[in-house]
Parts: C-alpha cells; sequence; structure tokens
C-alpha cells in the first residue's frame, strides 16, 4: 500500500470526493486505484476563514512501485509502514498455574485478552462489579449519596474510563495501539476511532464494550470474576505464589499482574506491606471548570460554529507560572458532565463524563495544577495518597458533608470572595454542589496557579474566564500518586509480580494504559509457555 498525506477536504465536501482527490494527487486514473482506506482524519481550523479536514489515505495501487519512485521527493507519498501486531514468542518455562490479573480496567483487560489469546487461560479478578450492575451502583450514589467504596466510579468493570469521556488520544507511538484500537472496534467502538485524530467512544458505548471484551476473553478460555477484592499476596522466598480472594479463598498462581488502577489505597498498602518497592510521584490536583459548550464552539470555530461536521468543540490547554507551577487542561469532555466519582467515605472527588454524541449543554474540563513529592509533607512511599485524602476530606466537609461538591463562579474566584448565586451557567455535577470558597479545599500555591491560568487561558480561548463559568471541587485523581517499581523485565522486587497500567504509574489514559498491558502481558509470555503446554 502507499500512504498519501495531507489530503484536504472543505467543510462542505463529502468524504466520498476523497477518492477524486486522491487520484489527482497521484496522477492515476481511476482503474488503477483498487483500493483505499482512511488512516487518519483531523481539522485545520488554524485559517479563520475556512476549515479543512485533512486526511491521510492508505491506498492499494496498480504499478504501486512506479508511483513510489515518482514521487521519490514528496514527502506526502510514501510506502505505507507495517500494521499488523505481532505476538511474542512464547518462552520456556512452563506454568503449573494459570496467571492472575487484577483489574479490569484498560490495562487488566488487555493484559487478559493478550494472554487468552495466546492460550494462557488467566483468571481476572475485580473488586466491583460487572458494568451492567455497576452502573446501577453508581447512578444510585449520585441520586442519594449512598456510597459503595468497593463498586463505583473508580472500581468495577472497565476501570476509571468507564464512567469519563472515553477519550482515546495518546502521545506514545506504538503499534500496539493501534491493536488496542482494532479490538475496541471489534468489541462494538465506531470504526471512526481507527482514523479521528481525537477518538473518542463515550460512556454510554464504552459500557458495552468492555463487556463485549470480557466475553471475549471468556471465550478463549479466560475466567473473570467480580465482587473478588485481592487482600493479599501470598510470597515465598521472594516469588509470588499466590493471592489471597475476600480474606478467605486462596488462589494459587506464578503469575500476577497488578492492574488495580490509580485509586486502589487499600492494595497500595497492603502491597507496601507485603515489601513491595514503591515509591511516591509526582501528580495533579484542582477543579473542573465548566463553560457552555457554544462558547467554546464559537471561540475554536469562530463563524463556523454549530456546522454539522465539526461537533462539539474542544480545547487543550497550559500555563507556565514564574512561580515554576504549571497548569493544563486534561480530560476535556466536550458536551458533558462533571460527575461525583468519590470511592472512599468522607471525600468528595470530581471527574468529567460524555457520551458518544457530545450532546449535554455544557463543556467542562479539569483545571489542574501539578504537584511533586516536595508537596506532601513526608517521604513516606504513600504520602501522596494521604496528600490526595487531606483535600478530598475539605472538599466533603466544604460541601455540606454529603458529597455535595463545592462550587464557585470563576468570576467571583478571580476576585476572592464568595459566589451568591449562578448566572448563565448551570452546574452539571452529578449529585449538588454547595456554593463555597474553593480555596479552603486546595493548597493556596494551586489557587494562586489556577488564578493565573485563567487569566492566560482567556488570552488563548476567547471567553475562558467567562464570569459565570462555574469551578467545582475537587478533582485529585488525575493520575496515580505512586509508582510501582519493575525492571527490565517488567517484574516487582517480588519475582512474578507484574505492576501494569496507571495505577502502578506507567501510563495515563485509556489506549496508554492498554498498552502497558500488553507489553506485561508479553513480557509474561516471554517468559512462560502456557500451562499444559509441551515445551518439546
Amino acid at each position: 500500500m502507499i500512504r498519501v498525506s495531507d489530503i484536504k477536504l472543505t467543510l462542505d465536501q463529502d468524504e466520498s470526493e476523497i477518492k477524486q482527490v486522491l487520484l489527482a494527487k497521484l496522477k492515476i486514473k481511476e482503474k488503477d486505484l483498487i483500493d483505499y482506506n482512511i488512516f487518519k482524519r483531523s481539522i485545520d481550523a488554524r485559517k479563520r476563514d475556512n476549515i479543512y479536514f485533512v486526511y491521510t489515505i492508505d491506498a492499494v495501487v496498480a504499478q504501486e512501485a512506479k508511483i513510489l519512485k515518482r514521487f521519490a521527493k514528496d514527502k506526502d507519498v510514501a510506502p505505507t509502514p507495517k500494521l499488523n501486531y505481532e505476538y511474542v514468542q512464547t518462552g520456556l518455562v512452563l506454568l503449573k498455574n494459570r496467571p492472575v490479573v487484577i483489574g479490569t480496567g484498560p490495562a487488566g483487560l488487555f493484559a487478559g485478552l493478550i494472554l487468552a489469546q495466546m492460550g494462557y487461560q488467566p483468571l481476572l479478578l475485580e473488586r466491583g462489579a460487572d458494568v451492567d450492575r455497576r452502573t446501577e451502583v453508581v447512578k444510585k450514589f449520585w441520586s442519594t449519596g449512598e456510597l459503595d467504596t468497593e463498586c463505583n466510579v473508580q472500581f468495577g468493570e472497565g476501570g476509571a474510563g468507564t464512567f469519563s469521556d472515553g477519550k482515546l488520544t495518546t502521545l506514545i507511538r506504538d503499534l500496539r495501539c493501534r491493536k488496542v484500537l482494532e479490538e475496541l472496534v471489534e468489541a462494538g467502538a465506531p470504526t471512526e476511532i481507527m482514523y479521528s485524530h481525537k477518538p473518542h467512544v463515550g460512556t454510554d458505548i464504552l459500557r458495552v464494550v468492555v463487556k463485549n471484551l470480557r466475553q471475549r476473553i471468556i471465550s478463549l478460555g479466560g475466567e473473570v470474576r467480580f465482587n473478588a477484592k485481592v487482600t493479599d499476596l501470598l510470597v515465598e522466598q521472594g516469588k509470588v505464589t499466590g493471592v489471597v480472594i475476600n480474606d478467605n479463598e486462596q488462589v494459587a498462581t506464578e503469575v500476577v499482574i497488578l492492574a488495580v488502577g490509580h485509586s486502589a489505597r487499600d492494595t497500595f498498602h497492603m502491597l507496601y506491606n507485603k515489601g513491595v518497592e514503591i515509591t511516591p510521584k509526582a501528580f495533579s490536583i484542582g477543579v473542573r471548570i465548566e463553560h457552555p459548550q457554544e462558547l467554546i464552539n464559537a471561540a475554536q470555530y469562530k463563524q463556523f460554529a454549530g456546522h454539522p461536521r465539526l461537533g462539539a468543540a474542544e480545547y487543550k490547554l497550559a500555563y507556565h507560572s514564574p512561580s515554576g507551577r504549571s497548569a493544563y487542561t486534561f480530560c476535556m469532555c466536550p458536551g458533558g458532565v462533571v460527575v461525583a466519582a468519590a470511592s472512599e467515605a468522607g471525600g468528595v472527588v470530581t471527574n468529567g463524563m460524555s457520551e458518544h454524541a457530545r450532546n449535554a449543554k455544557n463543556a467542562n474540563s479539569a483545571l489542574l495544577v501539578g504537584v511533586t513529592p516536595a508537596d506532601f509533607g513526608s517521604d513516606h512511599p504513600l504520602a501522596g495518597v494521604e496528600f490526595q485524602r487531606q483535600w478530598e476530606r475539605k472538599a466533603f466537609e466544604l460541601g455540606g458533608r454529603n458529597y455535595h461538591a463545592p462550587a464557585q463562579l470563576v468570576g467571583d474566584f478571580l476576585q476572592d470572595r464568595p459566589s451568591t448565586g449562578f448566572g448563565s451557567v448551570e452546574p452539571s455535577y452529578r449529585k449538588a454542589v454547595a456554593l463555597a470558597e474553593l480555596k479552603h479545599c486546595l493548597p493556596p500555591y494551586v489557587v494562586q496557579t489556577l488564578k493565573e491560568a485563567i487569566v492566560d487561558f482567556d488570552r488563548k480561548l476567547k471567553g475562558f474566564a467567562l464570569p459565570d463559568a462555574v469551578l467545582t471541587g475537587v478533582e485529585t485523581r488525575s493520575s496515580s500518586p505512586i509508582r510501582i517499581e519493575r525492571n527490565e523485565q517488567r517484574q516487582a522486587n517480588i519475582e512474578g509480580l507484574y505492576p501494569a497500567g496507571e495505577g502502578a504509574g506507567y501510563a495515563g489514559g485509556i489506549v496508554s494504559a492498554a498498552v502497558d498491558g500488553i507489553r506485561v502481558a508479553e513480557a509474561v509470555a516471554s517468559k512462560f509457555r502456557p500451562l499444559g503446554e509441551s515445551t518439546v
């Protein structure tokens, strides 16, 4: 195949016109274009007077070598690189027991899927419920304030990403990313995620996808158990020998993949007490900011805002303060809502969520400031956990001790005054909000950096500092506060223990976590042969 880049269509051109543009670009006749597909699609909105869709196309053509020679000096025409995922060669050590995967977020699901596809018949253990039951429990919390600490926005099938925008953007360049997208499409995600520049699934479709991934693992000989919390790790002479489920059931295994997510604080403590090497790491805290989606559309697309082919606009902003602190927007949810995401009693945590259509009235994004272990007040490996907990509890108290979230208007936040009511932006937080001064549930240096960032972002995105925009606190779970150290074979200091994904400190989003899960599965497969397989 030939890869052709920089194919442009205007907003009013249909994608069916790609074919003619491609023929003209390659200077070939229609009979010589055997087939083509879209590899990537992005939006170029840099020019105020026009917006383009920009495509990269993979084409099957007659006389490919001749065409490539003709365009040898054209950077937009090249051979299509290798795209197929290749499974690793299995190792020589024969497993006596099936591998255990702890957690069914992206890292756990994809580690389990790869192992299942290679014949390892993995056992996946999830402390929360299956996605259907989990959805019921989460909605009950949002409506009544009754929190289930074992099944919530953080814990359960699909992990924390299940109640999010289902964003699939990533900065990593790895063929495994395509493998992840292919499996997601096979499980029911929209085909467009394969080529969209900023792919997303949406929480509504993602719930179906994770269920189908589970069924695929089971169909390949794996097992998935819910309400199965791993409460202890069995270790002999520095090696994993098994796990304990729900304090009473032992499962023997030589391989444990830890994909527990960034909020499994009790599991972090258990691992620390077992001697697993853990170090604190930087993360970010802040608030959710909400604007009318129409304002964001107008700021990004100008006179083209509302065009049916553009959808809800996004943004991504960053600011570096003279103080040395940095602020940025994260996990932006166009046409979405702010949700209650607590996993511990007595703490308020926010997150953002969008359905695939992204058709809610408001846009929201995390507005975060980086913090480092130097801010935690202790050199204990789990000091970052306590740092998060401190501010979540203050937000709980400030909101009225009933999981209502403290909220403040942007204009009042900037002027350091209490808000007395909401204006043109109605908060969407899935529970309820209580007007409060957010400076009481955030560190002073975070408050100051947020104020500077809001003013700076308003210069970059007109209307960002809208006085009626709503800030809802707090967001503390941007990433894991720890890193579970691992070696080049991706094992922790206990042999057979494989930390994976965002909770272990090795990823930052659905795709990167899934890719890390695949890498860990490959590390397991490179050492071990599947249970019962001959070494001859």
